[in-house]
């Protein structure tokens, strides 16, 4: 069992309050990756960051196994306190926070021969970020990659933690209505994009898979109209799609699609659909929740280990593991009396629990080391 000293534990909580205090939107973390690459390199990482994009790679070690840690770094946009602003609401600075101290303690601690990566990965919300990383070559050569997760109150208790989170497959659409405008006394004249819009939410509803498979979708987004007394002829929206498995999704997917094209059609409208990859389901492998399994026994105690979390969230994570098969993956679930839950504007949790994350990774890295011997 990890022993954190107190001038560590105030060190990690100012990693979280920093990084809370300065939240930044996908692909837009260059302040981040700026703080973060300043601590790993004062913690003696080697770093590694890109022209193009946010992120950076903290390395220490040399030679085979090589063993990962992903940390997600993006704020979500909403409204908190009647302001629109980026705002930590998913955990991804105590995410970061639960990184940097790992990369804190790991020099200090005995290992086993081998390499550890730290990834810190922009763009988790949008789906980006992790295929960003894959195509710039980070992750293609790793042998284990864990991932963490903060769970709401609901899901696993403060004090309790699980060695994997079975997130389904998600995917968002985009679409633009064509309809056309007129005068809003005549609109036997016009074609009416938001009538187009409310057409189709009411046959996304008609949608029907296999009930024994989760999925759902649902609009999201809409903007339409430029004066009140003009039938409006464009519109935009967004729509988030959800599902246990990728079968489901590209079932979904294609459902969606003919859902929305008819629907438009009926109106007289026309549509343009966006549909972009999206996250896939969780591919986590036997091999890594054994491991996570053991790290978090070890660290809080066999009774807090609790069996892997199914989860209708999704998570760009699991695309490391679509894209390098041989790659063994897995994501700690961490209960920290998180409320309301996660993506609302005054989401809190018991900061403590970064410790015990701190404590678990790091575990489950050495852990990964020896066992790749």
């Amino acid at each position: 069992m990890i022993a954190l000293e107190e001038e560590t534990k105030q060190q990690i909580i100012g990693y979280f309050n920093h990084l809370h205090e300065h939240p930044e939107i996908s692909m837009q973390e260059f302040q981040t990756t700026n703080y973060l690459q300043l601590q790993l390199e004062q913690l003696g990482w080697n770093t590694k960051r890109f022209a193009d994009c946010p992120g950076v790679i903290g390395e220490i070690g040399s030679g085979r196994p090589i063993i990962g840690l992903r940390a997600d770094m993006d704020a979500l946009w909403q409204h908190v306190g009647g302001s629109l602003r980026a705002n930590h609401s998913c955990g991804h600075d105590a995410h970061m926070a639960m990184a940097l101290g790992a990369a804190r303690l790991l020099p200090r601690l005995p290992r086993a021969v081998g390499t550890v990566r730290l990834l810190f990965q922009p763009a988790e919300e949008t789906g980006e970020g992790a295929l960003a990383f894959c195509d710039r070559g980070v992750a293609g050569d790793l042998d284990y990659l864990f991932g963490v997760h903060l769970r709401p109150q609901q899901e696993t208790r403060n004090g309790l933690a699980r060695p994997a989170i079975f997130h389904g497959a998600c995917r968002t659409i985009t679409g633009t209505i064509s309809g056309l405008e007129a005068h809003a006394s005549r609109p036997h004249l016009g074609i009416n994009a938001i009538e187009a819009a409310a057409m189709i939410a009411t046959a996304l509803n008609q949608i029907h898979l296999d009930p024994m498979i989760s999925y759902s979708v649902k609009m999201t987004q809409l903007h339409a109209g430029t004066a009140a007394n003009i039938i409006p002829g464009q519109a935009s929206f967004t729509l988030d799609l959800r599902a246990e498995t990728n079968e489901a999704m590209a079932d979904l997917t294609e459902k969606t699609r003919c859902a929305v094209q008819n629907a438009t059609a009926c109106s007289g409208a026309t549509v343009t659909l966006t549909v972009p990859e999206g996250s896939p389901a969780s591919a986590a492998s036997v091999d890594a929740m054994t491991i996570m399994t053991e790290a978090i026994r070890e660290e809080l105690g066999n009774e807090c280990c609790k069996p892997p979390l199914p989860s209708s969230g999704g998570d760009d994570f699991n695309h490391y593991a679509r894209r390098f098969p041989k790659l063994k993956t897995t994501m700690l679930a961490l209960g920290c009396d998180l409320t309301p839950g996660l993506h609302h504007p005054q989401m809190q949790f018991n900061h403590d629990a970064i410790f015990d994350g701190v404590r678990i990774l790091t575990t489950a890295i050495l852990l990964a080391l020896k066992k790749s011997e």
